[in-house]
């Protein structure tokens, strides 16, 4: 049974999200009210998700709300931010109560975790479209952006890449993995880790930075075209899961790992006299050194016998068909 788009916007996303004293007021009204902290820039960002682009059809609502909002706040990461607010403007086909209720509690959980308040948004019949604003603080002058890379500066990423890849090749029924294989990639997919904390640590430390959803060729060839720069990268010291080095060959492995996309780590450059900074403001075993930022223009990806390895796929672009061989990709656009 469907309910008024007010009772939709009173019983789901109203009361439960967390409440900050820089809301004056928030949902309820024509706009927000919010106070500017001091001697902070503003950063905002916004993503729309679409059923069967984004994410699949049956992809439960509870992950569809906690990634919505993890997707947004990898860019504040991404630019060494912190989150404070979000506004949500959600499209469905129908007021399903219970998908509402399993949502709302995705979204929530996730932003209970970072103190981030739900400011305001609209509601609006039509097929399944989720789009979350997200704004935030960073000291002045002290954001990471994707321009900033020299050549001699190393390339590094957190976490492992290429895991939420094969869980969307498992879903499409690509590849077949053992199930709890399954479980671990399709987690990485549906419920990714935005690396927040990273970021913050990386002010004033890394060059430039970006965050992997294109997949990392693509997302790279962003700061070196805003850079100015090319590099090269070592397929040998791509971070790979165990489960994708147990599931694939070596080569299938850096395709997914270097085209894939949905992984939301972060890529950042640091210069070599940062190199003793990032040490001490990141565990040693959180980011990994896979290439060096040069002169030369492009983007080029060497094997262990120091052939040119070239991937299947070179990552996702809206608006652009790519020969992939599948019809859902990594295909969100860019909000900066």
């Amino acid at each position: 049974m469907s309910i008024a788009e007010f009772d939709v916007i009173a019983n789901y996303f109203s009361q439960d999200f967390p409440k900050r004293p820089d809301v004056i007021l928030g949902v309820g009204d024509d706009a927000a009210l919010c106070t500017m902290p001091p001697n902070k820039q503003l950063v905002i960002a916004v993503d729309t998700l679409i059923e069967n682009i984004h994410f699949p059809k049956k992809t439960s609502p509870e992950d569809i709300g906690y990634k919505a909002l993890a997707v947004n706040l990898s860019d504040m990461a991404a630019m060494g931010a912190t989150p404070a607010w979000m506004t949500l403007a959600l499209t469905c086909p129908h007021t399903d109560e219970t998908w509402l209720s399993k949502f709302s509690a995705g979204l929530r959980k996730l932003a209970e975790s970072h103190e981030v308040s739900l400011i305001g948004g609209d509601t609006t019949s039509g097929p399944l479209t989720i789009t979350i604003q997200i704004i935030g603080f960073v000291p002045s002058d002290a954001a990471l952006q994707r321009r900033g890379a020299q050549p001699g500066d190393g390339i590094y990423v957190t976490g492992t890449i290429g895991d939420a890849g094969l869980g969307l090749a498992s879903i499409e029924k690509r590849l077949l993995l053992a199930r709890p294989l399954q479980k671990i990639v399709e987690t990485r997919l549906h419920r990714p880790t935005p690396r927040l904390s990273e970021g913050q640590a990386l002010r004033g430390i890394a060059s430039s930075a970006i965050d992997i959803s294109d997949g990392l060729m693509a997302d790279l060839g962003h700061i070196l075209t805003a850079s100015g720069v090319g590099a090269t990268i070592q397929a040998d010291n791509l971070p790979l899961s165990s489960t994708l080095r147990d599931s694939l060959s070596v080569d299938t492995a850096w395709n997914f790992a270097l085209s894939s996309g949905d992984d939301y780590e972060l890529c950042f450059t640091v210069a070599e006299d940062k190199e003793t900074a990032l040490q001490a403001a990141l565990p040693a075993n959180s980011y990994t050194r896979i290439g060096i930022i040069e002169r030369r223009m492009g983007l080029r990806c060497l094997d262990s016998d120091g052939r040119m390895f070239l991937p299947q796929e070179s990552g996702y672009e809206h608006f652009i068909k790519l020969n992939v061989g599948t019809t859902l990709r990594k295909r969100r656009s860019r909000s900066r």
